[in-house]
């Protein structure tokens, strides 16, 4: 029975569930110190005065570092990208010197025998500050004395770009309607099982550094530090042990992303007939570009997927990226398509509410048709693939979507405040070299995988993508499995340690399956054609008429006449004479990019909603998912991906907001104040899959782990404006809180 396709539960999980994982915390090694931070209480202020005597005489204190001495160890980085033209940013100092630029950043480390330790000796150090302006907003970003947070950058803003094609002005010019609205998105951040940490054990003999931390890229890391402490690359290893979930960031010391506002305006024609596009993009991000992935690829990402999947062919977009005085943001789940699709989707439902149309009609005159593939989008995306009036279709069957609207009415009749949305999107998946790599940044477009048929018999797969709970191991093992005719117990997949691991850009942009997974499966082919010319020499047979099955090669017609792996790979490791001259080898490396930019994913999305008109409430009834990832390699996997991925979205839709007050403090650092959905919060999600082969994949893969994100927040925005419509009202801004749904009622 063929494995890929089939829903095989994932080995680790009875290891994971009874608490024997081994994560970064668990790691205890000799003369391990603990590292505790001083971080600023200022959004921006000069440094005026640092004592740290009473924290070095702290007890069990090994070392208390300072701005000036980290420097002295540690190189200043910038995170620029050199296909952003244009782009600037403020060195990031390992610790700050004479100025801080925000609420947490650090200043000094301090390194003793305990966590406890550290912790009490740091809170003996003694920071002076001269507090300066903030600045805490767009608007105050480029206002005309706003305070420079670099004086030597010139101004606030980053980065700026324009992205058209078309005749976007003439388009809306000759629109029967056009429809202007601005839109905003607020900052927020990940919230994972485990937070980001690290191990390092320097060996200054050899000047080798190993890293054990939780992280997606072990790679891109291991440049990195060879950079920043220049060390020769060689020389750095670094180790993804078992990772508690990806997209991990803290509240107050790492990364946040998606604060943005959208200007936007679209022309439509009287039947609904989509025309041109114009829209402004405002990234608000940190005060230093994210290093090396930079701040302004979320923005930049908006600015390219702002036309969504539809026949639109006239746009004009513009970016502007600003520096504020708040922690710094970077990527994060879906980077920058949940933000696209909201802003896009929801215009819609508005041009088919005032047009008279129903929410699906309007799609339906507009999405891509199966006869336009490939699509060129005006921002210049190639749409390869995918299923989008399908999807669609496909949505409104399983959704019993007329049978739905009859339950709104009498659900309305009745008093009740129901709503319901649509989103259909598409995901950026299985990026090359185009995101990162032409811009400079040390991050790999492809991924290799090694594969070893051992004398066991068994297989060893060695991979560069990493795993992160959701599975790649799993999948990965399930592709091999029937390329080499064995079972999935007998293979052992080892991934995230660079020391033993083929080069690859690890686990982002969707891309562990279309490029991992390509690797994985070209690689099986290679060490196929390797058992089967072993077998030809020993079976005295041509390899083409080499038969797999059953773990064992035989020759066709013949079935007399075979080995079993163990057998043939004992003869090869142990009997090599046997070989008559052929290289006695039953191992094969192959290494895999996108021939192409990248391939899409898409979907189509259905939430149902009620409000309650007295609080401002806004409660899920049901979520409906189509999702079309290419060829799925193992659908509970992907399931799990599409599920945790539409909580995440409702999350941001609902909930999650990192709020700043006027002095430029996080007033939500902890869970008390920081709101994220429980499974009380959500319906059991109806998921279900189309399967449209990426044509330039070598599996014909698409990725899956950022759709629900993406389509989530479009679809639940939609709801609650359904919902709202008798009233006569509408929101714009993310997350939709009780307090903004009555302030839309006028109840506030």
């Amino acid at each position: 029975m063929p494995q890929v396709g089939a829903s095989i539960r994932r080995p680790d999980d009875p290891r994971i569930l009874t608490g024997r994982g081994r994560y970064v915390d668990d790691l205890v090694l000799a003369r391990l110190v603990h590292a505790a931070f001083v971080r600023s209480e200022h959004a921006h202020a000069t440094l005026t005065a640092l004592d740290v005597d009473a924290a070095r005489r702290s007890a069990g204190v090994a070392a208390v570092l300072t701005g000036d001495e980290a420097g002295r160890l540690c190189k200043p980085c910038r995170g620029t990208l050199q296909h952003y033209q244009g782009m600037k940013s403020g060195a990031m100092l390992p610790l700050a010197l004479e100025r801080v630029r925000y609420v947490g950043e650090p200043i000094v480390a301090v390194a003793a025998e305990t966590r406890a330790a550290a912790v009490d000796a740091a809170a003996r150090v003694r920071v002076g500050y001269r507090p300066l302006a903030a600045v805490l907003s767009p608007a105050a970003a480029v206002a005309p004395d706003a305070p420079l947070i670099h004086p030597d950058l010139g101004d606030n803003v980053i980065y700026e770009a324009r992205l058209a094609g078309g005749d976007a002005a003439g388009a809306l010019g000759a629109s029967a309607r056009v429809w202007r609205r601005t839109f905003t998105t607020g900052r927020h951040t990940g919230v994972p099982i485990e937070p980001r940490s690290l191990v390092a054990d320097f060996e200054p003999a050899t000047r080798s550094l190993t890293v054990w931390m939780s992280t997606q890229v072990p790679h891109m890391m291991q440049a990195v530090l060879a950079d920043l402490f220049d060390l020769p690359e060689q020389r750095v290893r670094v180790v993804a042990p078992d990772v508690g979930g990806s997209c991990r960031e803290s509240f107050l010391s790492d990364i946040h992303a998606r604060e943005q506002t959208i200007e936007v305006a679209v022309g439509a024609d009287a039947d609904g007939t989509l025309t041109g596009m114009r829209a402004r993009i405002v990234a608000a991000v940190g005060p230093y570009s994210a290093f090396p992935r930079s701040s302004v690829v979320e923005g930049g990402q908006v600015l390219r997927l702002l036309p969504g999947p539809y026949r639109l062919r006239h746009y004009d977009g513009a970016l502007s990226v600003v520096a504020q005085n708040k922690a710094v943001t970077s990527q994060y789940r879906a980077v920058g398509h949940p933000i696209a699709a909201a802003v896009t989707e929801s215009l819609l439902d508005q041009i088919a509410r005032d047009l008279g149309l129903d929410p699906a009609e309007i799609r339906r005159r507009n999405l891509v048709r199966p006869e336009d593939l490939p699509w060129s989008s005006p921002t210049g995306n190639v749409y390869d693939s995918g299923s989008y009036q399908a999807a669609l279709a496909r949505l409104l069957e399983v959704a019993r979507y007329d049978e739905l609207r009859r339950e709104q009415a009498k659900a309305r009749a009745e008093g009740r405040s129901l709503g319901i949305g649509l989103a259909c999107f598409l995901e950026l998946t299985g990026p090359g070299a185009q995101f990162y790599g032409v811009g400079g940044a040390p991050i790999s477009g492809q991924d290799g995988a090694t594969l070893r048929l051992q004398p066991s018999g068994t297989v060893t797969a060695l991979v560069g993508v990493t795993n992160q709970g959701q599975g790649t191991t799993t999948a990965l093992a399930q592709i091999i499995a029937d390329e080499l005719a064995v079972p999935v117990e007998a293979i052992t997949v080892l991934a995230g340690d660079t020391g033993v691991t083929p080069y690859g850009g690890g686990t982002w942009a969707s891309r562990g399956m279309p490029i991992g997974g390509s690797a994985t499966l070209l690689a099986a082919r290679a060490l196929a054609q390797k058992i089967r010319a072993v077998a030809g020499v020993l079976l005295e047979a041509h390899p083409d008429d080499i038969a797999l099955a059953e773990a064992r090669a035989s020759v066709r017609g013949a079935p007399g006449r075979a080995l079993g792996y163990a057998e043939l790979a004992r003869i090869v490791h142990f009997r090599s004479n046997a070989l008559k001259g052929l290289e006695p080898s039953l191992e094969a490396t192959v290494h895999y990019t996108n021939p192409q930019a990248w391939t899409f994913t898409n979907g189509a999305h259905l939430a149902v909603v009620e409000l309650d008109l007295e609080t401002g409430r806004v409660r899920v009834v049901r979520y409906v998912a189509v999702d079309d990832c290419g060829r799925i390699v193992n659908p509970a996997l992907v399931d799990g991906q599409i599920a945790g991925g539409v909580a995440q979205g409702i999350g941001g839709a609902l909930f999650e907001h990192c709020v700043y007050d006027d002095a430029g403090q996080l007033l939500t650092a902890t869970l008390m104040d920081y709101a994220v959905p429980t499974a009380a919060d959500l319906p059991a999600f109806e998921l279900h899959h189309l399967e449209t082969p990426a044509p330039s994949i070598a599996g014909g893969f698409k990725g899956a782990g950022e759709a629900g994100t993406t389509g989530a927040p479009a679809a639940i925005l939609n709801a609650v404006n359904d919902a709202l419509a008798p009233f006569g009202a509408m929101l714009s801004e993310q997350p939709i809180t009780g307090e903004r749904v009555l302030r839309a009622l006028g109840r506030l």
